[in-house]
């Protein structure tokens, strides 16, 4: 899996905006191409097939040309496979124009089903993302309902008999067992196993939420005039791609002295850091609802990660300075979860930090910087986007926050003479191109990486090395929705553990053990009652004695909820709260039930006392 490092291109950092752009590359051999999975292979395949070990799979395909969902005709592989006795049999006539057609027109019919409306009705994400195969996002896993149990799958048994396809809920624990499935047997035995014949665009996509996705544009497979069929098979491949490319959790890794043991014992620590590391101190995370891209929706911009564009940067650097101060370091401040990673670095254990946020915080709680990467820069130090004069990245603040854009002091007397040249131009009538970006020359701008830069050197001069030497890595505090830092959990060899500690589940990846809270109250929690470490800030004792408690959500998938009496406390008022919601409006649809009838039966008198009246007339 390393050895997809070893790009000679070098790597930027890129916005994300669906899970499939997360997924890293790897040999082709892991992937699902076009010829593995069309309508026509699809459509013929039957429930409960399997395939017979001693004989193998051999496939072999031919190449019709589609038409995709945005209308572009493409290539799309036809798979011939012998895998089991139902594919065998039809494997002379799949690639039959007429079947092909028959099949698209079958869907066409069902569209209108009830299974079908199920996704048709589905509120579509506000997401610029085309609905193709890098239109997935994660599916947000079913609830089961309150005394309702797990579904028991044993997809290995020959025998295993499965409930209809759309009776499955999607669980955390159904997707995990679904994942480890394809990656064990294939994606051929997945199909025989849980596609029923004649399939609609519905199952392919209940296939896809099978594996943790959806599409991000539900509703526009089924408006558009491309054949839903052939728009959802694109996203189940999209899917099977993702899942093949990810880790594999490992089985006997879930328990919290299994954490414990390998904190005590690790040597190389990889530790894989975000914003939620720096929410105690009042600084905003990105990607919640509270978080900084939310606060730039309410500023009116179309894309909240515009602000963070090179591209719009160079066109009009006011748009960063007028926010720039939301998300300054504090001055020489820290959280117990930096102290937690200094302690690993006092203690040998910490190979390296990577980490996404651009405060420099690490180096206020004393990390090294020898032990740091950071991977998207930081407010450390700043840059003339011109002639790159660097300066102390504090030198800049007070412009920061005062939303006044800084200039380079070299190249003031050039921006003045080239403002007064366009100013010329412009009187005249003239223009040139080249004064294009005149609005951010000279300008100063802080050390963080944008959109479309280069990610720092240094990230590529250690990560190779690093991702084959590490034996634990522990992620905190980030959703991994930034390539190509994302994928290092997927870089990391299989056999090494690997652990989440997050105020939220990331279902895109298979973490061996899930810690859910927040990052400060989980780490406090861990190290003082559980490693029996001392993290040396000044909060460690009184988070220690917040009444936190671990309850477990499922042990066989290694996730717990780690949280303070303060934080139940609010849960159960909102509990209440909503308690009360419910019966106010029960209580009210009661009393408008009951004066719907007091109308009535006022109606029905009324009509009665005509008709006497009529009668003794």
């Amino acid at each position: 899996m390393s050895e997809d490092l070893d790009t000679p291109n070098p790597l930027k950092r890129q916005r994300v905006a669906s899970v499939t752009d997360i997924s890293s590359t790897s040999s082709p051999v892991d992937q699902v191409s076009e010829s593995e999975i069309d309508s026509s292979s699809l459509s013929k395949r039957q429930n409960n097939s399997s395939i017979d070990p001693e004989e193998g799979l051999s496939v072999s395909s031919n190449i019709q040309n589609i038409q995709n969902i945005n209308g572009e005709t493409v290539e799309l592989e036809v798979i011939e496979s012998s895998s089991s006795s139902s594919s065998s049999n039809s494997s002379s006539d799949l690639d039959s124009n007429s079947d092909l057609e028959s099949n698209n027109k079958k869907s066409q019919q069902r569209k209108n089903s009830k299974n079908d409306e199920q996704y048709e009705n589905s509120s579509d994400e506000d997401s610029d993302d085309d609905p193709d195969e890098s239109g997935l996002t994660e599916y947000q896993f079913d609830e089961l309902n309150e005394g309702e149990n797990e579904l028991d799958l044993n997809l290995y048994d020959k025998d295993c008999k499965l409930p209809p396809l759309n009776d499955i809920k999607v669980t955390k624990k159904i997707c995990s067992q679904v994942r480890r499935f394809i990656k064990s047997e294939g994606h051929v035995p997945f199909l025989d196993l849980f596609l029923p014949s004649g399939p609609t665009a519905n199952d392919i996509l209940k296939l896809t939420n099978l594996l943790g996705y959806k599409p991000v544009k539900v509703k526009q497979i089924f408006s558009s005039a491309i054949n839903p069929l052939e728009a959802s098979i694109c996203f189940l491949r999209g899917a099977i791609n993702n899942v093949l490319k990810s880790r594999t959790r490992l089985i006997d890794f879930n328990k919290i002295i299994d954490v414990v043991n390998a904190l005590k014992n690790a040597q190389n620590i990889l530790v894989l850091t975000g914003a939620g590391i720096s929410t105690s101190l009042g600084i905003p995370d990105f990607r919640s609802s509270q978080g900084f891209y939310s606060k730039m929706k309410n500023l009116g911009l179309d894309d909240p990660q515009d602000v963070f564009s090179l591209e719009i940067f160079k066109r009009d650097p006011s748009i960063f300075y007028s926010i720039a101060y939301m998300i300054l370091p504090p001055d020489n401040a820290y959280t117990p979860l930096h102290s937690f990673i200094k302690l690993l670095q006092d203690k040998g254990k910490l190979l390296r930090n990577y980490t996404q946020n651009i405060d420099n915080l690490e180096a206020n709680s004393g990390i090294t910087a020898d032990k740091i990467v950071q991977c998207h820069g930081s407010f450390a130090t700043a840059s003339c986007v011109t002639c790159k004069y660097k300066i102390p990245g504090e030198t800049l603040y007070p412009n920061l926050r005062a939303k006044k854009i800084a200039y380079c002091p070299f190249c003031e007397n050039e921006r003045k003479s080239l403002l007064r040249k366009i100013e010329k131009m412009e009187d005249e009538g003239g223009y040139s191109s080249r004064y294009d970006n005149i609005q951010s020359f000279g300008v100063m701008k802080p050390d963080i990486t944008f959109f479309g830069e280069n990610l720092p050197e240094r990230y590529h001069n250690t990560i190779k090395e690093d991702v084959r030497h590490c034996d634990l890595l522990i992620t905190i505090g980030t959703s991994l929705k930034v390539a190509p830092v994302s994928d290092i959990v997927n870089k990391v060899p299989n056999e090494v553990p690997q652990i989440l500690i997050n105020r939220d589940p990331i279902n895109h990846c298979e973490f061996d053990v899930e810690l859910l809270g927040y990052c400060d109250q989980v780490i406090t929690w861990l190290c003082g009652n559980e490693v029996k470490w001392n993290i040396d800030h000044k909060d460690f004792d009184k988070i220690l004695h917040s009444g936190l408690e671990m309850k477990v959500i499922d042990e066989e998938f290694g996730r717990y909820k780690i949280s303070d009496e303060n934080e139940r406390m609010q849960i159960s008022l909102k509990k209440l709260e909503e308690a009360k919601i419910k019966e106010e409006l029960e209580k009210e649809n009661e009393n408008q039930q009951q004066n719907n009838k007091t109308i009535k039966t006022e109606e029905d008198t009324t009509e009665i006392s005509v008709k006497d009246t009529k009668i003794v007339e």
